[in-house]
């Protein structure tokens, strides 16, 4: 199961709105002779890749995949189907898909046809792999990851003024990032600050990038540099239905050089969340600023929050959101998902805190 989660992260960034997933089949006397990935919507799913390669020898051997494999017949046909027409003796899998399609479905088949089956193997480790799928299929909404830079005494800038916090190894890390996610959020004193061009720059991305700026009160000009990168994916602009209709020539520009609008009635971002979702996003990363991360945390609506810890002291300025406080005044972050997984990314620290944990159920919350 180790093998079949190496191989799924292949596919990271590439098969959105599917999941990523990795298989590996195992002969009877141990050996492996074949492993996949599925690496792209519409493409082969891994199980699928994984017999290809292995061929005749699939026979009696065992499948191990990090997700229940399908048995309906979407962009492709029914994973058990291939399964067992390849005389594979038994599956072991991760996790159960929650998808209304599957939700077990895959493994009742693979039962009914002579199939041995076990399940909840490596559970943990695929559940968090997995986190974006399931999150868009039980909760109806994307992921949303968190990040903050902020000064080792809690600040994230100046008040209107660019302020660099981040050495070149965090920076490399998170135009990674960028590269892997569906969606990147910030709100509008980010990009009137900031005017940044919200690219993955430094990293290869297969798909086109969606970026989403929150501008309840219109104040986006239209020469901020997000508008010049639309050939790198959909800009999306949120702004109230009463916004629109008090600077309908300034919204009429902005759709005529290409930019979406997404009208809500009110600052609901679980209204937008949805929106985002039935778009095919799986994934948001909420950028900043602190105005943004604040509305995320009072919704509840944070799934992943990453802390960047920075070595300059600032002494003042624009502190980071409260919400995300372990006091609500201080520096240290808060973290309602226990021990926080660390990462020394040259002299910053990254900390990252699984919100509501890991959801080895797959229910909503």
């Amino acid at each position: 199961m180790a093998r079949a989660l190496f191989w799924a992260e292949r596919g990271r960034g590439r098969t959105s709105p599917n999941p990523i997933v990795g298989a590996v089949v195992v002969s009877p006397d141990g050996v492996i002779v074949g492993q996949g990935a599925h690496m792209e919507a519409g493409g082969p799913h891994a199980e699928v890749v994984a017999l290809d390669r292995a061929a005749g020898r699939a026979r009696g051997a065992s499948l191990y995949c990090t997700l229940e494999p399908c048995a309906h017949t979407g962009r492709t046909g029914p994973c058990v189907e291939r399964i067992v027409s390849a005389g594979v003796a038994r599956v072991v899998a991760a996790v159960t898909d929650p998808n209304p399609q599957v939700a077990g479905r895959g493994f009742a088949y693979l039962r009914e046809h002579g199939v041995a089956v076990t399940t909840a193997v490596g559970e943990e480790d695929a559940t968090k792999q997995l986190e974006p799928f399931l999150t868009w299929i039980t909760r109806r909404r994307p992921f949303v990851i968190v990040k903050m830079a902020a000064s080792r005494d809690g600040f994230v800038g100046q008040p209107g003024e660019r302020v660099k916090l981040t050495g070149p190894t965090a920076d490399r890390y998170f135009h990674r990032q960028r590269a892997e996610v569906d969606a990147i959020a910030v709100g509008s004193g980010t990009v009137l600050t900031d005017d940044p061009e919200l690219t993955a720059r430094g990293a290869y991305r297969v798909r086109p990038l969606t970026r989403v700026l929150f501008d309840w009160r219109g104040r986006i000009p239209e020469t901020a540099r997000v508008l010049s990168t639309l050939p790198a994916g959909p800009v999306i602009m949120v702004a109230t239905t009463d916004t629109l209709a008090g600077q309908a020539e300034h919204f009429t520009a902005l759709r005529d050089r290409g930019v979406e609008i997404e009208a809500v009635e009110t600052r609901d971002l679980r209204t937008v969340l949805e929106r985002l979702a039935e778009r095919d996003i799986t994934s948001l990363l909420v950028e900043g600023g602190p105005a943004l991360h604040a509305a995320f945390a009072e919704a509840e609506l944070v799934d992943l929050a990453q802390w960047i810890v920075t070595p300059r002291t600032l002494g003042g300025g624009v502190p980071v959101a409260s919400q995300l406080t372990r006091t609500g005044q201080g520096p240290e972050p808060a973290s309602p998902g226990g021990v926080p997984h660390v990462v020394q990314l040259g002299d910053d620290v990254l900390m990252e805190f699984h919100v509501h944990g890991i959801d080895r159920d797959h229910r909503p919350h």
